[in-house]
């Protein structure tokens, strides 16, 4: 508790520093920012299970009672009507867990991209470099997300990439198109050995202010070229706006691969989310979220068990802005798999989870 408070204080202090010095450079630097993100959490897991870490499809807040950084970066940007770009490095156990296959300072490169505009009367784009993923409604940024942790679904999905993508944003911004050639599946450094590169789609629709649907996929395979499995992946959500406080997100993800090189059968996944989100003031908020991963062929999560992973998840979070740029959460979360995938300290396996996370956020 008082490696808690004590990072509340240094939390605070970060924020009421770097508002002003952020301010005195980007005055200075224009048409360059200065940006930076940092959450920390303490965490529990209820199996108590031998080691530090929680479940290990679970990249974000995973480590198990003790307190951490989950995220910290410092982000340079530079934005004129021709040019763009972005450099940011970063450290936390969210980039421990999602970055452990890329080497030296790549272990630490959160961002960074070059754009040039190619119309001069279009907003349409070619960027090129590591940048977040274009998969899913959830990003690696925690304030910017509903609940606390992350679905299942966008723990194992992409949260970067790297490669080129071209883009189109309609003059009503309405609708926005996105294609991309890159490294693979979350990858900076290509897969040793994979020499072909990978595909992806964006299509986002904004009929309204209060409605978001979107439509994204991937093609590419995360093996060598001598084992090579094709890799299918849809994935869609909607966000909507049912009234001032209260809105409501679905998300659905579907994927095949190769069962082996050449092969006509198709390993098969599939996860579907709901998020609801209540926000009674301007400063509270209260989000529940209900999801099912269904991968019992062990493309994305191996379990080792008879039936695969099946797992339903359940969880519940409140929040609280401190300060415009400080935001406190504790969530409580649920998770009930059809085998015996959990570990608890003794060594005896059970078949579901209760984890309790509680963070702080600041921005500036």
């Amino acid at each position: 508790m008082k490696r808690i408070v004590l990072a509340a204080c240094l939390l605070t202090t970060l924020q009421a520093n770097a508002q002003v010095s952020t301010g005195i450079f980007n005055r200075f630097l224009s048409p360059f920012t200065i940006s930076g993100y940092a959450e920390t959490y303490y965490g529990g897991d209820f199996n108590n299970p031998i080691g530090d870490t929680k479940p290990s499809f679970l990249f974000n807040f995973n480590k198990n009672n003790e307190a951490s950084v989950n995220l910290a970066f410092l982000k340079g940007s530079y934005n004129t009507n021709k040019i763009r770009g972005n450099l940011a490095l970063a450290t936390g156990t969210y980039m421990n867990a999602n970055y452990a296959a890329e080497p030296g300072i790549l272990g630490n490169f959160y961002e960074g991209n070059v754009g040039v505009k190619l119309s001069g009367e279009n907003n349409l784009w070619l960027d090129a470099g590591v940048f977040a993923s274009h998969i899913g409604l959830e990003s690696a940024v925690g304030k910017d997300n509903w609940t606390l942790t992350r679905s299942m679904g966008a723990e194992n999905t992409p949260y970067f990439e790297s490669g080129a993508k071209i883009s189109y944003t309609s003059k009503n911004e309405k609708w926005f198109f996105s294609a991309l050639a890159l490294n693979g599946w979350q990858h900076i450094k290509p897969v040793e050995g994979n020499t072909v590169p990978a595909f992806g789609t964006q299509i986002t629709y904004k009929p309204s202010s209060k409605i978001t649907l979107n439509s994204s996929t991937f093609i590419g395979s995360d093996k060598p070229d001598s084992t090579r499995q094709m890799r299918y992946f849809h994935n869609f959500y909607g966000i909507f706006s049912v009234t001032e406080a209260l809105s409501a997100a679905i998300n659905f993800d579907i994927g095949i691969e190769q069962r082996n090189k050449n092969s006509s059968t198709m390993n098969t996944w599939f996860n579907p989310t709901i998020i609801l989100r209540y926000t009674p003031t301007a400063k509270t908020a209260i989000a529940v979220r209900l999801e099912y991963y269904d991968d019992r062929h062990g493309v994305i999560i191996a379990s080792g068990t008879p039936n695969g992973f099946k797992t339903w998840g359940f969880s519940a979070n409140f929040d609280y802005h401190i300060t415009s740029n400080l935001l406190w959460r504790v969530e409580a979360r649920t998770l009930s798999s059809k085998d015996n995938i959990f570990t608890n300290r003794d060594g005896t396996a059970t078949d579901n989870n209760t984890l309790i996370t509680t963070s702080l956020a600041v921005n500036f």
